[in-house]
């Protein structure tokens, strides 16, 4: 394991020198860009692993992707090993079918600390709730970015995070309905507290996500990946293309539904990721909305 190795894989060729913001806005960017979100190993009959030296060997040597304790454990040994203070929280995400957080703490997310100053940095969440800066920890502060505005919120030391985002124009009306589509403007993402926690509280998750009948994962193969005008997303057989206000206040959100041959295709020319071991795409409606 090299950051020099890590650098090459998600095309960073910056300062390392430097424990600022901008530097760490760069390093963030360039991993959500390269790094896809996917869970595709789920659907691969491949076991994902909470080892770090197998999720850099997954990651950096084989060009996958991964979920959030994956890529937020990559992102927080990378920030680590440059000098950040960085530590780990947890999160539970909201569930909007049954408009409630979910009950497990799944998420991995990062927190760093520069001057002073607390930041969540959050590199596995993917689609349009995927952040594209590091979030100044603050309450009831508008944060825009690229997808939209995010803003923490803190009650009794539990802090939730929510986005509002822009009109959605989709040109293929027969996925109007869709219920990969968001259909609020506002939404909740997630609720944490600033306990540190450590991989290893992610232990149970990381099995019970992979293998659970009730689990998101297994419903649903997923392979995201931010660009810099949006963000490309596969989910079972479709396909979508989403531009950030490609016009005022609106978001394209294209869609398309491949065939089964198409789909490994479109994951090495999209996504740029080969798989070792046949995909079986999987979409049964549920929560996850892009």
């Amino acid at each position: 394991m090299n950051l020099e190795e890590y650098f090459a894989r998600t095309g960073y060729k910056g300062s390392t020198e430097k424990q600022d913001l901008e530097t760490l806005t760069d390093i963030f960017q360039h991993h959500i860009r390269a790094v896809p979100f996917e869970n595709l190993s789920i659907h691969c009959g491949e076991k994902i692993t909470l080892e770090l030296e197998q999720v850099y060997n997954k990651i950096v040597r084989r060009k996958r992707g991964g979920w959030c304790m994956e890529n937020n454990q990559l992102l927080g040994w990378v920030l680590k090993s440059l000098g950040y203070d960085a530590s780990f929280l947890g999160a539970y995400v909201f569930n909007p079918h049954q408009n409630a957080y979910a009950t497990i703490m799944t998420h991995l997310l990062v927190k760093v600390v520069i001057d002073g100053k607390p930041y969540i940095v959050d590199g596995g969440f993917g689609v349009s709730y995927q952040m594209w800066q590091p979030m100044e920890l603050v309450s009831g502060k508008d944060q825009p970015q690229a997808p939209g505005v995010f803003r923490f919120t803190e009650k009794n030391a539990i802090w939730y995070l929510e986005k509002l985002r822009r009109k959605q124009h989709i040109p293929n009306q027969h996925f109007s309905n869709s219920d990969l589509l968001e259909k609020k403007e506002r939404r909740e993402v997630y609720r944490f507290s600033l306990e540190p926690r450590t991989v290893e509280d992610f232990c149970f998750q990381c099995t019970y996500l992979q293998t659970s009948p009730d689990s998101l994962f297994t419903k649903k193969s997923i392979c995201t990946l931010q660009t810099t005008e949006g963000f490309w997303g596969l989910i079972g057989w479709t396909l979508t293309k989403t531009t950030y206000n490609y016009k005022e206040n609106t978001d394209l959100v294209e869609f398309v539904t491949l065939e089964d041959e198409e789909v490994e295709k479109t994951l090495r020319e999209k996504f740029n990721i080969t798989l070792d071991r046949k995909l079986v795409p999987i979409n049964i409606k549920g929560f996850y909305t892009i």
